[in-house]
């Protein structure tokens, strides 16, 4: 009777949910939401009565690297406050992804290493006892923290950031400032150089870099190798292309773009009585999964796994499991080519050989920013839910796919005021700082090696789809993906102090844990959540020592933070 009353409670939320999902919504200067039922990225603040906050560090950005940066600083005697975005803080990990990519485990240490050991497990836990735990590590360092801050826009003044304002009105004052946002939308409006996309093959000498290349995962998740038609009616162009597939020429293999990796929400499923059924999305147009309802049916010889795979003649289409569930497959939760805006409102469908001049500056005003990413996010919701509904009920989808995909539903125990839908987009990429050092293929590869570590990275150098496109295989007009790659690293390997702080004529009391200097290949590897806490303790410790000092970041000794980091156990050398 239990588990029946429950069953019937979740569904009936669920159905509130869906009736009341159009309403508006709003925060207020406190951070507080009206809104309940549905995940959203931006909700318009109410501003209040203009406010100056002060404190030694401000954090911006409330991801991991973001909580850690501040404890760190906290613990170090500093008066900190950090600044969320939204009404959550730890980012992904209280966001979904809890299946921790973690690389080699020994190489996680410092405030990483308690918060795996606090919360019991280094993976698998719940998005929900991940934010906890996070608030009471942040509370028993004294922390302030402030939820729904929006940044407007900074004031710099002779190379240092003096003043960053919110949408609510506040004025934040500091001696230094981190920014921990998966964009880097502070080091941009401080006007900090950034690249956004891939760089070509030649740009760094790296044999992952640019389109198509051909090192790593060499057909993998290529629609089996088969050859699918990309135009509504089979074989005829002039019916058009179906949806999800680029308008754009594929590229020249090495060339650069302004392509970024797509992102995906990471659902938390379950298969125990009480789950909740996929919903179908407002909006919902099945037209929109007509390449995968193809695909679905082009060869019965496919076996279709619901997880990752690398066999020859298998596919996801998507991963289902109990709790963490990421993109698998050909087609599947990864929303490839709808996030190219997010980074800094632009995109231009431009191919390059040579490297273009970094970016500086903000393309737009913050808020528009916000608006557009608004709409974007919005856009990734309609269509991860609508593909586990299409596969949920659609008849295209073979019958036992779909009684395997509706053995799971959301979790009843997680997400509740959103839906039981993650509240955090999974920004896989953003802006990437541009500063004396670039971290590279050669890096992750231990082919070149840094003496001034701040923390290790050992995951495989790894990129989810760029771009869906037309191609000619064998002579004949098909679909194929292209962007992914899975080169495991020798070694854990060292990721330097100066790529976490900009160029010293750009800004001097800046520290950028999460955006750092990176080509795209490298970040693939080193873009990891215990990664990000271990880069963003680090980057806290820099700025109490360049606060006490009164010196800039780029000028901290590493002599004295070595040691200090050490101290608070991180690891920096294999």
């Amino acid at each position: 009777m239990k588990l029946v009353t429950k069953y019937f409670t979740a569904f009936a939320v669920s159905v509130l949910i869906l009736l009341f999902s159009g309403c508006s919504s709003s925060i207020n200067a406190s951070g507080q939401s009206s809104n309940m039922g549905r995940p959203v990225y931006y909700q318009q603040v109410e501003p209040g009565e203009p406010k100056v906050v002060e404190c030694d560090v401000a954090v911006y950005g409330g991801t991991t690297a973001g909580v850690t940066a501040a404890i760190q600083a906290a613990d170090c005697g500093k008066k900190v406050v950090l600044f969320s975005f939204n009404r959550h803080v730890g980012g992904m990990t209280s966001g979904g992804l809890t299946a921790t990519d973690v690389g080699d485990n020994k190489s996680i240490g410092g405030l990483a290493r308690r918060f795996y050991e606090r919360i019991g497990r280094i993976k698998d836990f719940s998005p929900s006892r991940a934010e906890s735990l996070y608030r009471t590590m942040l509370d028993e360092a004294g922390v302030k923290v402030l939820l729904g801050r929006c940044l407007v826009s900074a004031e710099l003044r002779n190379g240092r950031l003096v003043s960053i304002v919110m949408e609510t009105g506040e004025t934040v004052k500091a001696e230094v400032f981190v920014d921990s946002t998966y964009e880097g939308d502070l080091f941009a409006a401080a006007n900090v150089s950034y690249y956004v996309g891939r760089e070509p093959a030649g740009a760094y000498g790296e044999s992952l870099a640019g389109k198509w290349q051909k090192v790593s995962y060499q057909n993998v998740y290529e629609f089996c190798g088969l050859q699918l038609s990309p135009y509504v009616v089979p074989d005829v162009p002039k019916s058009g292309l179906l949806p999800e597939i680029s308008l754009e020429p594929a590229g020249t293999p090495g060339d650069g773009d302004l392509k970024v990796q797509a992102y995906n929400f990471r659902m938390y499923l379950t298969n125990k009585d009480g789950k909740i059924p996929f919903y179908k999305p407002k909006g919902y147009d099945p037209h929109r999964y007509a390449l995968l309802g193809r695909f679905l049916n082009l060869d019965p010889g496919i076996r279709w796994t619901l997880n990752y795979t690398r066999r020859p003649m298998t596919d996801g289409p998507v991963q289902m499991r109990n709790g963490d569930s990421n993109n698998a497959g050909s087609f599947s939760s990864d929303y490839i080519g709808g996030n190219y805006r997010w980074p800094d409102g632009t995109y231009k469908p431009l191919s390059f050989d040579e490297l273009p001049a970094p970016r500086r500056g903000l393309p737009m005003p913050m808020h528009e920013l916000y608006e557009l990413r608004e709409q974007i996010f919005q856009d990734h919701v309609e269509y991860q839910q609508g593909l586990m509904y299409f596969l949920a009920n659609d008849p295209q989808v073979p019958e036992k796919l779909q009684e395997r995909v509706n053995q799971f539903g959301l979790d009843p125990d997680e997400f509740v005021e959103t839906g039981y839908w993650p509240h955090q987009l999974y920004v896989r990429e953003g802006r990437r700082m541009v500063s004396d050092y670039v971290m590279t293929q050669a890096n992750c590869e231990s082919k070149r090696t840094v003496k001034d570590s701040v923390g290790l990275a050992s995951y495989p150098m790894d990129s989810h789809f760029c771009q869906r496109s037309v191609v000619e295989v064998d002579g004949k007009v098909t679909v194929r993906n292209d962007g992914n790659f899975g080169k495991p690293c020798p070694a854990p390997y060292p990721v330097s102090y100066r790529s976490i702080v900009p160029k010293k004529n750009e800004c001097q009391n800046l520290l950028v844990p999460v955006c750092l200097s990176s080509s795209h290949v490298a970040y693939g590897s080193i873009r990891m959540e215990p990664v990000f806490m271990i880069l963003g303790q680090s980057a806290g410790q820099a700025a109490a020592l360049a606060a006490d000092n009164n010196i800039a970041v780029q000028d901290v000794p590493y002599e004295k933070l070595r040691p200090s980091l050490i101290e608070d156990g991180q690891i920096l050398e294999n």
